[in-house]
């Protein structure tokens, strides 16, 4: 397996395992994966990685703005999804590790994360990664008629805009 840059002939594969993700009904408040266009436009153009195995992607990760106010533009917003037959064998704590560096690379000092408090894995492998949990926001919206938290998660990079 290697991680390398997703392309945009990798989408299919990509939506697919996103729409995975969506069904669980733990990973995201959206309910449908996005055309190319949209989700091309809503992500940072670098740090957007696969997990692949030969032709097989079996994981993405990737990196959003959380502002377009310039105060903000060493804050990204991370996203991490697993194909769910490849779960379990790292692939989430690879591919967020592989993010991090990116992210540094391009001058991104925060990482944040929303993630519901259900999604025990994915607040795992953040706090394996160095993330903390800074807070909790109460039924922050509603999916399928029943109020959701989330748990705000963020990690300071130790080599980017420390002085």
């Amino acid at each position: 397996m290697k991680i390398v840059q997703l392309r945009e002939n990798d989408w299919q594969q990509v939506k697919e395992i996103y729409e995975e993700g969506i069904a669980t009904g733990d990973a995201t408040f959206e309910t449908e994966s996005p055309s190319w266009e949209k989700w091309n436009e809503s992500h940072l153009p670098f740090a957007r990685l696969i997990a692949q195995q030969e032709n097989e992607i079996l994981g993405w990760a990737a990196l959003s703005k959380v502002s377009d106010r310039c105060v903000y533009g060493g804050v990204a917003e991370v996203s991490v999804y697993v194909k769910s037959s490849a779960r379990g064998r790292g692939i989430g704590t690879l591919l967020l590790e592989a993010l991090i560096k990116e992210s540094e690379a391009n001058n991104i000092w925060t990482l944040t994360a929303g993630i519901f408090p259900e999604n025990v894995s994915s607040i795992h492998i953040h706090e394996k990664a160095g993330f903390r949990i800074f807070g909790r926001r109460e039924r922050i919206g509603k999916m399928n008629g029943k109020w959701r938290d989330t748990l705000q998660l963020e990690r300071r990079s130790k080599v980017v805009g420390v002085d």
